[in-house]
């Protein structure tokens, strides 16, 4: 069967990219990296991903709009 979008075939493996701002995406493996973001851990399943965001992101604001000391507003 093929999927039209990558996040539901369970066989799609993503990179995970962090932007300036400490904003996380999950990427598919099979496209051009946008510019401005970098690679912080390399492709793996969706359940993989989505393991590592909930370890690693744990600020959802983007940095330009937390404010220092300040956690979950």
């Amino acid at each position: 069967m093929e999927f039209s979008n990558p996040f539901d075939s369970p066989q799609s493996r993503f990179f995970i990219l962090e932007n300036a701002a400490s904003q996380f995406s999950l990427w598919p493996e099979h496209c051009a990296l946008p510019d401005g973001w970098q690679v912080v851990c390399e492709p793996a399943s969706n359940d993989e991903c989505n393991r590592w965001l909930l370890a690693n992101w744990t600020q959802l604001q983007p940095t330009s709009f937390a404010k220092e000391g300040v956690i979950g507003e």
